[in-house]
């Protein structure tokens, strides 16, 4: 309890921290203010949002000193913005990208960030090509949704976007940061159509999803591979740094 009060206070500070405690302690959703955001943020009821409240700003897994000041970052599996908020507070002279499949949490993301120009939010699924996908497990958890292929006139269709498109639309020559958590999606984008984005990447920030499918970080691990990226972890995540555009 007291290092999360304390981890709530360093980050938002010592009135909002202590608010933003004590009515996480009466409930997980609501509406929640932050001075350092200058931006309100919102908690669904019945939704994993409160634990991924906590891993972002209590665990402050993305708190990871780098060796560059980033200006470039994809919030890829976005789920309703959080991890773009904590970026867009850390790098305030950053473009951020948020890209979410699912409508549902990509509307709280827009209600999220509405007040922060420099977050431009993205509903697709990232692929490794533009195509159509489909979620599979629409009756899943709301920070877990799964995709795969589909055809453009199938019921639920929604566009895929890659990386490399991404960086094109927004004329970007590197990504500085790009943080994934897509539920097992990193198998295809890492196994085709990487060889553009993926040696124009400062750093990545990639949750892998073995149990949701089959291959996704061997397919990872053999992409970064071919280039020279040094390797370290912090919670969930792994970590890669691109020594070559350090």
């Amino acid at each position: 309890m007291a290092s999360r009060v304390k981890s709530l206070i360093q980050y938002f500070g010592l009135s909002d921290g202590i608010k933003i405690y004590l009515n996480l302690k009466i409930k997980e959703h609501g509406i929640f203010y932050s001075n350092k955001l200058k931006s309100h943020f919102k908690l669904r009821a019945n939704t994993p949002d409160g634990y991924t409240f906590r891993q972002v700003f209590v665990d402050q897994q993305y708190d990871i000193e780098l060796p560059f000041h980033p200006l470039t970052i994809i919030d890829g599996g976005s789920n309703i913005g959080l991890a773009a908020l904590f970026f867009s507070n850390r790098y305030p002279k950053a473009e951020i990208v948020a890209v979410e499949p699912s409508k549902y949490n990509f509307d709280t993301i827009v209600e999220n960030t509405k007040n922060i120009p420099q977050i431009k939010a993205y509903n697709n699924g990232l692929w490794n090509k533009d195509i159509f996908l489909r979620i599979t497990n629409d009756k899943g958890s709301e920070n877990a949704f799964m995709v795969s292929e589909t055809t453009t006139d199938s019921l639920g269709a929604l566009p895929a976007i890659s990386i490399e498109t991404i960086m094109k639309q927004q004329d970007w020559k590197t990504i500085d940061i790009l943080k994934l958590d897509i539920e097992g999606s990193e198998k295809e984008v890492f196994e085709l159509n990487y060889e553009y984005w993926l040696p124009r990447t400062k750093a990545i920030f990639i949750e892998v999803h073995d149990q949701m499918r089959k291959g996704a970080s061997k397919s990872v691990f053999k992409a970064i591979g071919r280039y020279n990226f040094s390797f370290t972890m912090k919670h969930e995540n792994l970590i890669f740094i691109n020594e070559d555009l350090l």
